[in-house]
């Protein structure tokens, strides 16, 4: 029998109840996870940035100048593109990613999260690090004038001084600005690289003698090196190293706002494609990245793999890689690039001569595509 009546069963309240408090706490906790997701996190993303064509030109102090400018000599046409590659860093001390952006950068090949103390050093500010790379790449700018005028049988004395300190550097009050350095533990420094593998010879906490010219006159002096902050520390002396070269001829290189060392190889290049006949990439687009000493010494760099997608967003068929960068290169090339592998400017002249002849590469050094 049925029995009907105006009352709400016993139980209904309870459920009504209990659906509102679910779709309460369904709702605070989709806020919650909102809110959390903005939040910054102490991390920092590196993506592909800016491709600058070597052989082209730039936008410099409100004109459009060639990037690579050589006023006093001879030049010949060049064709096809050098792609100079760079990085961008997302995000600072001051205003980090979000964990929303960091989420969603693990998910895209093309960038890579690192965390913040392995760009940005504890104790050292933005603005320091970005002094840092902009002395990181005038030294690179002279570097590769210097290797690449040294292959075109160029002779060039050359001379490493005090740019400036470090944040808490052990060469304060010893050291000055503008000291050349002529020898460090009886090693002649005539470059930057040959003055770093002394200091890391010797090793943190024992005392290294520098011997400097100052204002005419030569002292020797006493530093002890100090383990740098960051990911992988090295000893250090604290100073922003200097490298100057007496050149036969001014080369410009005019680039602003791009630090960091890595667009040395791609600079020498330039200037060789510049200084000789024909075109050094018969007209193919070709995008390269590495240190380069003035010996011509190819060296690793960092963010190769945002380099490799900013290569392959660019346009660029081929790309030339640090031998020693392989095992970041490997497993992340982009279809439709090959990557040639190199250790020195000559390596990397005979990859760009296969290149335009047309010519087989299977002889030639290469990363592995996985």
């Amino acid at each position: 029998m049925a029995i009907f009546t105006d009352e709400s069963p016993v139980g209904a309240p309870r459920r009504h109840r209990s659906s509102w408090v679910g779709w309460t706490l369904l709702v605070g906790a989709l806020l919650g996870t909102f809110g959390f997701a903005l939040v910054p996190a102490p991390y920092v993303i590196e993506q592909p940035g800016p491709v600058f064509n070597t052989l082209g030109t730039v936008t410099f102090d409100h004109k459009q100048v060639p990037l690579i400018e050589i006023p006093s000599e001879k030049t010949y046409p060049t064709s096809g593109a050098l792609d100079m590659l760079t990085v961008n860093v997302v995000g600072d001390r001051e205003q980090s990613p979000s964990w929303l952006e960091v989420a969603q950068a693990w998910f895209d090949r093309s960038k890579a999260v690192l965390p913040l103390d392995a760009i940005y050093p504890p104790g050292e500010t933005v603005q320091q690090s970005n002094e840092q790379a902009a002395v990181d790449m005038q030294n690179s700018q002279k570097d590769a004038i210097a290797a690449a005028l040294k292959r075109l049988g160029h002779t060039l004395p050359s001379a490493v001084s005090v740019g400036g300190f470090s944040p808490s550097s052990p060469s304060k009050g010893i050291l000055e600005n503008g000291d050349t350095i002529l020898s460090v533990n009886g090693v002649t420094a005539d470059s930057v690289a040959g003055l770093k593998a002394v200091v890391a010879k010797t090793g943190a906490g024992v005392p290294v003698s520098i011997t400097v010219e100052r204002s005419g006159e030569t002292k020797t002096v006493t530093v002890t090196p100090e383990l740098s902050t960051g990911a992988d520390p090295v000893p250090i002396i604290g100073i922003y190293p200097s490298i100057s070269y007496t050149y036969p001829f001014e080369v410009k290189i005019q680039l602003q706002d791009v630090g960091g060392p890595s667009a040395g190889q791609m600079f020498a290049l330039g200037i060789i494609d510049k200084l000789t006949p024909g075109s050094i990439t018969g007209g193919a687009k070709v995008a390269v990245t590495g240190t380069i000493d003035a010996d011509g010494k190819i060296g690793p760099i960092g963010g190769i793999r945002q380099k490799l997608y900013g290569a392959k967003n660019a346009g660029a068929t081929w790309f030339l890689a640090p031998y020693s960068d392989c095992d970041e290169v490997t497993g992340h090339i982009p279809s439709g690039l090959r990557v040639l592998a190199v250790k020195t400017l000559d390596d990397s002249l005979a990859a760009l001569k296969a290149i335009s002849t047309g010519a087989s590469t299977s002889s030639l050094l290469s990363c592995p595509a996985n």
